[in-house]
């Protein structure tokens, strides 16, 4: 992904990074469960700092975890970036649905919810 300056473009990449990895992993990013399940998983993950371990593992599933992990992180310096300028910037469906799982495990203070 290129530099912040082209906000959409940088969206679309994300987006389309997600649905890959998401792929990969067989996550249905309309399936609720399955994103917040996703989400808590990736909460935890930067509560210890185990990153690294999933970006370094040898299974393909830990692998593409530990990219949406940091792609998170990525929508969020992105919009963070771009609101920062004026322009609001969001991603597409996968986006959106993981974004939403995160924010929503947030308000509820990393815990997840039925």
């Amino acid at each position: 992904m290129s530099g912040f300056g082209d906000f959409a473009r940088n969206a679309r990449e994300l987006e389309q990074a997600l649905v890959r990895h998401g792929v990969a992993l067989g996550i249905d990013w309309s399936d609720e469960r399955a994103v917040r399940a996703l989400a808590v998983e990736a909460m935890q993950c930067c509560r210890t700092g185990s990153i690294v371990e999933y970006m370094r593992s040898t299974d393909p599933h830990q692998r593409a975890k530990g990219q949406i992990f940091a792609m998170a992180n990525l929508m969020l310096k992105l919009m963070t970036s771009s609101a920062n300028t004026g322009v609001h910037t969001h991603g597409g469906p996968a986006w959106k649905a993981f974004a939403r799982a995160l924010y929503a495990l947030d308000d509820a203070g990393g815990k997840p919810s039925e």
